[in-house]
């Protein structure tokens, strides 16, 4: 599908990653309803893009019954790209219900929830594309990543059903998974730095995965450096061998400063 003219609603606009795509995206000609908690950040970004016809919604998707409005509320959109997340690290026994359950709602429920309302209009229209920002944190497990794992890889697990039933129609599902990316996400946020030796990514690259997502029928796009998706890949195919790597010193200390950083975020 070619964005220009589309209607695109872009979650977690606000971030690092969003701000990245939505460039991407109203460069490429994308109409696009922008998505976060602050409605003042949502006016200021709008206003900065190339482009027009750009809207905003402030959601909370955090709050139960949120996805469900602001889909109703974004109206007819031609793309969903799924981007709001938090990044859910800590230990499960330093995490309070609430938390738990606002993580799973952000980064799971809610994209689900929202294509679900999306997705009949899409087809009765005859075109649509469902975009959601993965990681390969789907693919993984790692230290202090329990909820955020099971997460991505429940969203993973999503859109690879959502596609094979879409398969054949006017309606795609694609996830783009980025590995550690750098000036933004998860250890900018944090402070922390990323594991030695696995390279990074860059916000811009996963806007052009988000694009080229849009543009074809790719079921998922890995956006990092080899040695990242090997080893996500060996996490994926051997358990028992990643779990033994990521539990020494390194991955412990590293996990835990990542952490540290996030606490507020929760």
């Amino acid at each position: 599908m070619d964005p220009s003219g589309k209607k695109v609603l872009l979650t977690g606009a606000t971030g690092g990653l969003g701000r990245a795509i939505a460039n991407k995206l109203a460069g490429a000609g994308a109409e696009l309803i922008l998505s976060a908690r602050s409605a003042e950040a949502l006016e200021e970004m709008a206003s900065s893009l190339p482009g027009s016809g750009h809207a905003v919604q402030a959601a909370d998707l955090g709050r139960p019954g949120a996805a469900i409005e602001l889909a109703q509320a974004a109206g007819p959109v031609d793309i969903l790209v799924g981007n709001a997340a938090l990044p859910s690290t800590g230990r499960l026994t330093e995490l309070t219900d609430e938390q738990v359950a606002r993580m799973l709602r952000i980064n799971l429920e809610a994209p689900i929830l929202i294509a679900q309302a999306l997705l009949p209009g899409m087809q009765e229209r005859g075109r649509g594309k469902l975009v959601m920002i993965g990681s390969l944190a789907g693919k993984a497990g790692s230290p202090r990543s329990s909820i955020y794992n099971a997460t991505k890889f429940g969203l993973r697990g999503f859109v690879f059903g959502l596609a094979a039933d879409l398969a054949g129609g006017p309606v795609g599902a694609t996830l783009v998974a980025p590995g550690f990316v750098r000036e933004a996400g998860m250890f900018a946020d944090s402070g922390a730095d990323a594991p030695a030796g696995m390279g990074t990514t860059t916000p811009e690259r996963v806007a052009a995965a988000v694009l080229k997502a849009i543009g074809s029928n790719r079921v998922e796009i890995a956006v990092a450096p080899l040695v990242q998706r090997s080893m996500a890949h060996l996490g994926l195919m051997s358990p028992h061998l990643s779990h033994r790597v990521q539990s020494g010193s390194a991955g412990q200390n590293a996990a835990d400063s990542l952490a540290r950083g996030q606490t507020d975020k929760r």
